[in-house]
C-alpha cells in the first residue's frame, strides 16, 4: 500500500468553506447546546460510534435528497492535517471527532475535536499509533455523556473528557490481559453498554473484557475462551430477556451476556483460515444473524432460539463476500459490497440472491431515509434506492481530498454526509432542502 505522508502534523489544518461565516455561527450554537446537554441521550440525528446510533449502519434521519445534483455533491467544507488513519468520524450535539496519526520520528495518535465549521476545537495525543501493516488509527471514537473511549491500534484502551480531551484513565489491553496483537492491529468500535466499556483484547483467559466506564477497573472477563480478536465491531442483541454482545473473534462468532461475561454460545467460522480478518459487524433481526468474512468462505444467517442460548445456522452463502465495508439490514433484506467487487442484496431469511451490481466498485456503505451511501474504494460516492427490485445510482460524487485507499463508513448526522479519507475530512449537505 502507497500511504502519502505528511512531513509535518500542521498545528492549524486547512479549512476550506463556501459559507464560512454561517457554518461558524452554527458551530458556535451547537458548541453551547453540546456543554449544556452532556447529561442527556445522543440526539436522534447524532452518530455517536462506529456505524452508528444503533451500530448498524443506519441513520434514523428523513428529508435528505433521493437525488443528486449532475455533477455531483459540492463540499460544504474540508479540513486536511488530520494526520493518516482509517478512523471513522463520531458527530455528537454538534461536535466531531475523529483520530489521524502524527509524522512524527516515533509516530503518534491525535485524539481531534472538530466544530460543524470543521474548524479543530482541541487535539488530544494519546500514545503510540499503528505504524506497521497498514499504518495509521483505526478505530471511530465511541462517545458517551461527557466522555469519549477508544481503543487505539496499538492496544491502549483510553477514555477522555469530552470538553477539552484530557485522558481519564487508560489500560494497556496487551499487558493486562496478554492480548495478542493481530498483524493490522486493533481496530474495534468499542461497545459502552451501562457502566460498562466490551472490548476484545483476544487474551487466553480475556478474549473479551468489561471495564468500568468510570475509573476502567476489570468487572468481568471471558474466562474458558481465549480466541484471538479480528477487528470485528460488536453489535447487541436484546433475546430471552438477556442482552447479548455479538461479535466475531478469529474463528468463532460468540454470543456473551453483558450482565455477566458468560458465554451463551459459539458459532464457527472461517476455522481454517490462515488470516482472520472479520471486520464486519454482524447484522440482526428477530432472532436472526448474519455475519460474513471476506477472505474466508463467505457469508451464513444463524438463527437464535427464544432464550438466545442456543444457534443453528440456516443457510450459507459466497455472493457477499464483505471485507471491511459493512452491511445494512433494511426491511428483511441485506445490502453491501462483495470482495467479487458487486454489490450484492440478500433475502436475510431464505438467503436468495435477490440482485448482484457493479455499482461503485467494492466498498463500504450506510443506510438513511430509504438510501444506500455506497463508498467505492475507487473515491466514488453513490447513491442508490435500498430495494430487493435492483440496484441504481441516483446520485454520483468523486472524493478528490484526502490521500490513501478508501476505506472509511460514510456518516450521517444531521442533514451532512461526512467522509473522511487519509488526512482530510469532507462534509457534504444532503439535505433536501438548503441548511438554515
Amino acid at each position: 500500500m502507497n500511504m502519502k505522508k505528511n512531513n509535518s502534523l500542521p498545528a492549524n489544518p486547512t479549512v476550506t468553506s463556501p459559507a464560512q461565516t454561517a457554518r461558524a455561527f452554527r458551530g458556535v450554537t451547537f458548541t453551547v447546546c453540546c456543554t449544556i446537554g452532556f447529561a442527556f441521550a445522543a440526539l436522534a440525528a447524532d452518530w455517536p460510534q462506529q456505524r452508528g446510533p444503533n451500530r448498524d449502519g443506519k441513520s434514523a434521519e428523513t428529508g435528505l435528497l433521493k437525488e443528486w445534483p449532475m455533477g455531483g455533491l459540492k463540499p460544504l467544507w474540508i479540513t486536511e492535517g488530520l494526520g493518516d488513519g482509517y478512523a471513522g468520524t463520531s458527530v455528537v450535539n454538534g461536535s466531531i471527532y475523529t483520530t489521524g496519526m502524527t509524522s512524527n520520528e516515533i509516530p503518534q495518535g491525535v485524539l481531534y475535536a472538530l466544530d460543524l465549521s470543521g474548524k479543530i476545537q482541541w487535539e488530544k495525543p494519546y500514545g503510540p499509533a499503528w505504524n506497521e501493516m497498514y499504518p495509521g488509527t483505526r478505530a471511530t471514537p465511541t462517545v458517551d455523556g461527557d466522555r469519549i473511549y477508544l481503543l487505539s491500534g496499538t492496544g491502549r484502551l483510553l477514555c477522555f473528557n469530552r470538553e477539552d480531551g484530557e485522558i481519564v484513565w487508560s489500560v494497556d489491553v496487551v499487558e493486562k490481559f496478554g492480548a495478542v496483537v493481530q498483524p493490522c492491529g486493533f481496530a474495534e468500535g468499542i461497545l459502552i453498554d451501562g457502566d460498562k466499556v466490551v472490548c476484545t483484547p483476544g487474551g487466553p483467559e480475556a478474549c473479551i473484557v468489561a471495564v468500568d466506564k468510570s475509573k476502567g477497573e476489570t468487572l468481568w472477563t471471558t474466562e474458558g475462551f481465549g480466541q484471538q480478536s479480528a477487528y470485528c465491531t460488536p453489535i447487541v442483541m436484546e433475546r430471552g430477556g438477556t442482552r447479548w454482545m455479538i461479535t466475531i473473534t478469529e474463528k468463532s462468532v460468540v454470543a456473551v451476556d453483558l450482565e455477566t461475561g458468560a458465554i451463551g454460545w459459539t458459532s464457527p467460522i472461517d476455522v481454517e483460515d490462515k488470516f482472520q480478518n472479520h471486520s464486519v459487524s454482524p447484522v440482526y433481526e428477530n432472532g436472526m444473524i448474519y455475519v460474513t468474512s471476506g477472505h474466508g468462505i463467505g457469508g451464513q444467517m444463524l438463527q437464535i432460539s427464544p432464550d438466545g442460548k442456543q444457534v443453528e445456522q440456516k443457510w450459507t452463502d459466497e455472493a457477499l463476500k464483505c471485507l471491511h465495508g459493512g452491511l445494512v439490514l433494511v426491511e428483511g433484506y441485506v445490502y453491501g459490497a462483495s470482495m467479487s467487487k458487486k454489490w450484492v442484496c440478500l433475502n436475510l431469511k431464505s438467503g436468495e440472491v435477490m440482485y448482484e451490481s457493479d455499482g461503485v466498485g467494492m466498498g463500504s456503505v450506510s443506510y438513511a431515509d430509504g438510501m444506500l451511501y455506497c463508498y467505492g474504494e475507487n473515491g466514488t460516492l453513490g447513491l442508490a434506492k435500498a430495494t430487493p427490485q435492483g440496484y441504481e445510482l441516483s446520485g454520483r460524487t468523486q472524493v478528490t481530498h484526502g490521500a490513501g485507499n478508501h476505506w472509511t463508513h460514510p456518516v450521517i448526522a444531521d442533514r451532512r454526509l461526512y467522509i473522511r479519507h487519509g488526512n482530510a475530512l469532507v462534509a457534504y449537505d444532503i439535505g433536501a432542502t438548503p441548511s438554515s
